[in-house]
């Protein structure tokens, strides 16, 4: 029987991000890095650039002060 791996979406709501890098320190898949660009608050907001390395243990959430992230089962 073949395992079926599950994959993960990590959604960033970037205008809310606050750049604390929190979510990026505490994620051990290395799926999240700190931006180049700004949001509307002048922040370098966090990304999900290696979203299929997630293996959506929600610890970035956790961890987020401004409940920007959000982990979603695909």
């Amino acid at each position: 029987m073949a395992k079926t791996i599950k994959k993960h979406n990590v959604v960033v709501k970037t205008e809310y991000c606050k750049g604390c890098s929190l979510c990026i320190e505490f994620c051990k898949q290395n799926v999240l890095e700190t931006s180049a660009d700004l949001n509307k608050m002048g922040y370098n907001y966090a990304e999900a650039l290696r979203s299929e390395e997630c293996n959506g243990c929600m610890v970035c959430v956790l961890v987020c002060p401004d409940l920007v992230l959000e982990v979603y089962n695909e």
